[in-house]
């Protein structure tokens, strides 16, 4: 199962997309820079780099992207805080404490 998860990700990780500016060079990005740029673009409301960010891999690698990105950010916060995931998550989104 493990090793079906790991093709997945390499799978997703070299997916690349040429840069639509003027025939320029193709540049590889991975799914995590991909993540990185479109989440930081979207907390900045930058439609622009969001587009950019969104054309250098697939739309589901971008979504397992932003999904490990999230993850990895609520684990964080929750260690900074010293509170459980679920509670860091819930008060993120504004829900009450379940």
């Amino acid at each position: 199962m493990f090793d079906r998860v790991r093709t997945y990700i390499a799978r997703f990780r070299t997916s690349t997309r040429a840069e639509a500016a003027g025939g320029s060079e193709k540049r590889a990005h991975n799914l995590f820079e991909a993540a990185s740029d479109y989440v930081s673009a979207r907390a900045e409301d930058d439609q622009d780099r969001m587009d950019e960010a969104s054309g250098w891999v697939s739309p589901e690698a971008l979504s397992f992207g932003v999904s490990e990105l999230a993850c990895r950010a609520v684990i964080a916060l929750a260690r900074e805080r010293d509170e459980s995931p679920r509670t860091v998550a819930r008060d993120l989104l504004g829900l009450p404490v379940a």
